[in-house]
């Protein structure tokens, strides 16, 4: 069974940084784009950046300029560099991933069970 496993996260103060790290692990066969999502408390998830097989990459305007999506294709790990943090950059980090596996050999949508981040003095 295919797992998404994220680390990386923690409390920090604002301004620093953190870098946070998903690895994809189990049976399968690809793995197309992978992303970060984040939940805000009382908020509801939303995209924070995303990176396809190739290195395209898409971000919020909320973290451009601030936060850096990059992959390793060799260890199906991707990683999310977050620098000049905020408060408001507090929440649940998710990771997902377009992950094609057997039985079925299709794209299907995977996510991690998630890494708090805690932006606060």
């Amino acid at each position: 069974q295919v797992q998404l496993v994220e680390s990386g996260g923690g409390l920090v103060q604002p301004g620093g940084s953190l870098r946070l790290s998903c690895l994809a692990s189990g049976s399968f066969v690809s793995i197309n784009t992978m992303g970060w999502y984040r939940q805000a408390p009382g908020k509801e998830r939303e995209l924070v950046a995303t990176t396809t097989r190739g290195g395209s990459t898409n971000y919020a305007d909320s973290v451009k300029g601030r936060f850096t999506i990059s992959r390793d294709n060799a260890k199906n790990t991707v990683y999310l560099q977050m620098n000049s943090l905020k408060p408001e950059d507090t929440g649940v980090y998710y990771c997902n991933g377009a992950i094609m596996d057997p039985p079925i050999y299709r794209y299907r949508e995977v996510w991690g069970q998630g890494t708090l981040v805690t932006v606060s003095s």
